[in-house]
């Protein structure tokens, strides 16, 4: 057996996979949520319009039309943002809904934002917190 004199090649790193920082390209470590902007709604209802309009007509007619219900509204549509370790912001702030109009990430506004999020939705109360078990529950006795 001889050893080979050759140098071997560093092998090159694997083709980025997954979401990007918004800001630099690298890979991101951190998302949270933003409204989309008019723009981005728009476009969002254009899709779905469009998307409603082809599933009915691809629908076999022997049965009933597809209900789709409403339309969405822009409190019920949301964007992801992802940003890498230099460029996130905060946890806690990343925990909550940005605005539509949030730059971040932003490389004037690092570890915070230019909006004010919305609040949390409140806590629902635990099955069970008042000490008991629910009124549907026996004891087996």
């Amino acid at each position: 057996m001889t050893t080979s004199s050759h140098a071997v090649p560093a092998s090159e790193p694997p083709p980025l996979s997954g979401p990007a920082c918004q800001l630099c390209g690298a890979p991101a470590v951190v998302h949270w949520q933003r409204r989309l902007t008019k723009e981005e709604f728009t476009a969002h209802l254009t899709w779905e319009q469009e998307r409603r309009d082809r599933a009915r007509e691809l629908a076999d007619p022997q049965y009933p039309a597809p209900d789709f219900g409403p339309l969405p509204t822009p409190q019920e549509c949301t964007t992801s943002v992802f940003a890498c370790a230099a460029h996130a912001i905060t946890l806690d702030a990343a925990a909550l809904v940005h605005r539509d109009t949030c730059t971040a990430p932003s490389p004037s506004g690092l570890t915070g934002c230019d909006c004010t999020p919305e609040s949390p939705p409140a806590r629902e109360p635990e099955p069970g917190a008042s000490g008991g078990l629910p009124p549907a529950w026996s004891s087996g006795r």
